[in-house]
């Protein structure tokens, strides 16, 4: 384990350095854990596909990462979000902000709120329920997805979480130009951001929407 930290701390350091982000030790140290974490429990309840721990470091850490500057508001929640993801990263970098991290599989919200009790993650809450069902007074300036389905299944589901001036933040690969086409009225798109990953070559964008 001693080693899997230091090859762990040294690649994940890399990555940060190589795409302007610059934590204190703690931070980066938490980020580590939820690594190792995720590293655990996929031998047993196979919460992410992608085992490599580089391939992670970019394509779990950096990649949600890439999108803070984007977040709308306080108060933030990630729908469909499965091994927490972009959610815990963000939570970390951006401790001022409340995250909910929403996910129905019951398997990857008990992992979730291990995370949490382990790295003593304060501003983060674990609700384990389908989007459509989650009924809260707090309603959320930012809404997430991930890997969650198309723009218009996941407004359809979670416009109501969305305060007012909310924004509904979909990650993507490739520009999804068929998604925007097929836009639901009562929504316009605010933006679509090409995300620049140092490292990573894969096509990745981040669609902003709110409601007209």
């Amino acid at each position: 384990m001693k080693t899997m930290n230091k090859n762990g701390e040294a690649i994940l350091q890399q990555a940060l350095q190589a795409n302007g982000y610059d934590f204190a030790p703690p931070l980066t140290q938490q980020l580590l854990s939820y690594l190792e974490l995720l590293g655990r429990w996929n031998e047993v309840f196979n919460l992410t596909s992608i085992n490599d721990l580089e391939e992670q470091v970019w394509l779990h850490i950096i990649d949600s990462l890439s999108i803070g500057s984007y977040l709308h508001g306080g108060r933030v929640i990630d729908v469909g979000t499965g091994a927490g993801l972009p959610g815990i990263p963000l939570a970390l970098a951006h401790p001022a902000k409340q995250f909910v991290l929403l996910d129905s599989n019951s398997k990857k919200t008990r992992f979730l709120t291990q995370v949490i009790l382990e790295l003593k993650i304060n501003n983060i809450e674990v609700v384990h329920a389908r989007c459509e069902d989650y009924k809260t007074a707090l309603l959320f300036d930012s809404i997430l997805s991930r890997a969650f389905s198309s723009i218009a299944v996941m407004l359809e589901k979670t416009h109501s979480l969305a305060v007012p001036n909310g924004q509904f933040l979909a990650m993507k690969g490739v520009y999804p130009q068929t998604e925007l086409d097929a836009l639901p009225s009562g929504f316009e798109l605010v933006g679509v951001h090409k995300l620049i990953i140092n490292g990573l070559a894969a096509e990745r964008h981040l669609v902003c929407i709110k409601r007209k």
